[in-house]
């Protein structure tokens, strides 16, 4: 999975074959850098297992590894995982500190607690489960655990036409949580500029949503 992808559903298109064409038109797609909200969120807990959910080429699987975490990350395309595996090597990351395995986690047998979910841009412009697999990771989270979704929420149009995104709210209504085990800390959207790739800078808008488990 990508860091930088919108939904918009094609059912023809197998999302672990279209992500692998992806990583394999150039080496990096994204920058490697750590996603903001993610560091600024994780600053603030104590250190625990971590659930990176389209962990790509493991930017801030290994941001969280580095600063304590026993860090997961998760991915569909076996060339996202091998490239983050190499990035993790190459700061001296073992598995025991960033691991990371290619696969649809609703079709896994995880069974396992972690402190933090984070899913950082998981969206696809092919069809993926996406519900269905926030909701198997947020079944993970542990009791005190939190986790936190950063989706876009808009983005320049100079076409006039462009993908439709979600709402904070919307997130919400997709992770289903109930408000006896959860507790909402962060629903919001926040402006940032961004550069592009021809240099311009522009303003995109991104859906924040933080909980956290009941203890």
């Amino acid at each position: 999975m990508g860091h930088h992808e919108h939904n918009h559903e094609d059912s023809d298109t197998n999302p672990a074959e279209y992500w692998d064409r992806r990583y394999g038109e150039a080496e990096p797609i994204w920058t490697g850098k750590v996603n903001k909200v993610l560091a600024d969120v994780a600053s603030g807990l104590e250190p625990g297992r971590s659930l990176d959910l389209g962990c790509g080429e493991g930017g801030d699987v290994i941001w969280l590894a580095k600063n304590g975490w026993t860090a997961l990350g998760i991915d569909i395309s076996e060339k996202a995982i091998a490239r983050a595996r190499s990035a993790a090597q190459t700061e001296g990351l073992g598995e025991d500190r960033a691991r990371f395995v290619a696969g649809d986690l609703t079709e896994m047998n995880l069974d396992a607690e972690v402190d933090l979910v984070s899913a950082s841009f998981f969206q696809s412009p092919v069809m993926l489960n996406r519900t269905a697999i926030l909701r198997a990771a947020a079944a993970m989270v542990a009791p005190g655990g939190h986790i936190l979704v950063v989706s876009h929420a808009s983005m320049p149009n100079r076409n006039g036409d462009g993908p439709k995104f979600s709402s904070p709210e919307e997130e919400v209504e997709a992770l289903g949580l109930n408000d006896r085990d959860w507790e909402p800390l962060i629903i919001e959207s926040r402006a940032r500029t961004h550069a592009g790739r021809d240099g311009v800078e522009m303003e995109l808008e991104d859906a924040v949503v933080l909980y956290r488990r009941k203890s």
